[in-house]
């Protein structure tokens, strides 16, 4: 069998799973909720507000669930690594409860429609488990059970676990659960495709234009009006809160492997650096292993392919390894305090939900963002409201992560702009990108296998950082906000709007 990386990039669901195509909007619309995004919350957020007789647009700028929601993990956990210990510190014994209990009913409502429709998604129920192979790691471990222990959580210490190798020591969080993200979300599509959700695809919102009632402006000219606007996108389109300032977009990879030892249940996360999460699924009457990890921000890693390389050899000596199947990767945005933004975008605009910061914990956050949206709109109480509210701004970690973040961004602005490439693109091999001086100026370029090349502008659209070249997915990552774009410049994440510039096409 090949033991060797698949040569491209490919998420496991999304190649188990073919959704209807959907057209772009081509003309102006009117409805009462326009959504923006069609990812798991905006999917969710259409699914419950139908049910509430409301007329509904969801929009998506590429393919349904194309985005981060196609490459998660899929764990429908409240266990979000070691984190409840630093939320009693940061937000009080009251609202870490809070967050345990709403990732948990999420988990419960995605498992309830799960079972009330018997969707065949691979549900699995399963127990989470945080392990360290480190004895330096044991204190951080015993912290966050007992921060478990003030918040009530069921969960226990452990000395071993189902892993084929050996741990210092565990903590568990008993009754969590697995499934198909995709597989669960054709069927919300499907059902929401029948209740009248009007669903269109290559469809961009650039902006809001406030007035009596919101106008969502598209790429090409239309315009949908409406009473409310979700913003359900990976970076919210209408950036009215400097959104780009609070928060921090990262990149994590996942190697999908048939092995030689097996994974008998659970799903882990391990405690100590790098980031190592296994889980298994089912595949083709075998389990096929889930190796994920090796985060960084976006455009400001080593050639991101050894990232892909480093889980590849992790998987080799935890498991032993038959076959690789599959590697993709995912881009995720966090918080200044980890915290998602849920609620409306500003104090000031109260037409316009935002969703985003979910910080690689998207199932149960994405379905609570659409519980919480819903329940926004009909004015309805929900207890989880204020914690959750994008207008909260703690003193401590707030101000010292924010201003981290934008010190970041600026350093990586000056780098950039002073970088002199010493790449030429006649030093380009076949099916390679980097960073060259063209025409005495940075630009990016890209030679395909057949030895054409393609020259960008390696400035990004959004606000003016320098790209790099992402050797894994092929692409160009902003160090900055995280933007990304194709080899031929489109726009592939945003918060950019508009392509790269192209300066020279060898067609």
């Amino acid at each position: 069998m090949n033991k060797q990386l698949p040569k491209h990039p490919i998420s496991l669901w999304k190649d188990q799973v073919e959704f209807p195509t959907f057209p772009s909007v081509n003309e102006d619309l009117q409805v009462d909720i326009v959504i923006v995004g069609g990812g798991i919350t905006g999917v969710t957020s259409a699914y419950l507000l139908l049910q509430e007789g409301f007329t509904v647009a969801l929009i998506e700028a590429d393919r349904l669930l194309s985005g981060t929601t196609g490459n998660t993990t899929a764990k429908l956990t409240a266990q979000h690594g070691l984190f409840y210990d630093e939320l009693i510190q940061h937000f009080g014994v009251e609202k870490a409860q809070q967050y345990y209990q709403a990732n948990t009913e999420a988990m419960e409502f995605v498992k309830s429609v799960i079972n009330q429709y018997k969707i065949d998604c691979d549900l699995a129920i399963e127990d989470a488990y945080i392990f360290t192979q480190s004895e330096e790691e044991m204190p951080n471990l015993e912290k966050e059970y007992q921060a478990y222990e003030k918040l009530n959580i069921p969960g226990k210490m452990v000395d071993t676990c189902p892993l084929p190798f050996t741990i210092n020591g565990a903590l568990v969080m008993n009754n969590q659960a697995q499934f198909h993200p995709l597989k669960y979300l054709r069927f919300l599509v499907d059902e929401i495709a029948k209740k009248g959700c009007q669903i269109y695809e290559q469809t961009t919102a650039l902006k809001v234009e406030m007035g009596e009632q919101p106008k969502v402006l598209l790429h090409n000219g239309h315009r949908i009006t409406c009473k409310y606007v979700l913003s359900c996108s990976h970076f919210p389109f209408h950036d009215e809160g400097f959104y780009f300032a609070r928060m921090h977009p990262e990149r994590s990879y996942v190697v999908a492997a048939l092995t030689e030892k097996e994974l008998s249940g659970g799903m882990y996360i391990n405690a100590e650096t790098p980031t190592r999460s296994i889980r298994y699924t089912p595949y083709n009457g075998q389990n096929l292993i889930l190796f994920s990890g090796e985060h960084h921000k976006t455009g400001q890693g080593v050639s991101t392919m050894k990232y892909f390389e480093n889980l590849k050899t992790y998987a080799e000596n935890a498991f032993g390894v038959k076959q690789f199947i599959y590697r993709w990767s995912a881009q995720d945005y966090s918080t200044l305090d980890k915290v998602p933004y849920i609620g409306y975008v500003t104090n000031t605009n109260r037409n316009i939900l935002v969703a985003t910061g979910f910080r690689k914990w998207g199932m149960t956050h994405g379905t609570l963002a659409a519980h919480i949206s819903r329940d926004i709109i009909l004015d309805k109480d929900n207890p989880y409201i204020e914690l959750y509210t994008p207008s909260r701004f703690k003193t401590d970690p707030s101000v010292k992560r924010f201003l981290q973040a934008n010190i970041n961004v600026a350093k990586h602005l000056v780098q950039g702009k002073l970088e002199d490439p010493t790449k030429k693109i006649e030093d380009l091999k076949n099916d390679e990108g980097a960073v060259v001086k063209y025409r005495g100026k940075r630009a990016g370029a890209y030679k395909d296998e057949s030895g054409k090349v393609i020259v960008v502008d390696t400035t990004c659209t959004h606000m003016g950082c320098e790209v790099e070249w992402n050797s894994g997915e092929r692409t160009w990552d902003c160090p900055c906000h995280g933007s990304r774009f194709a080899i031929n410049g489109d726009v592939v994440e945003g918060p950019a709007e508009k392509p790269l510039e192209v300066l020279s096409n060898d067609e």
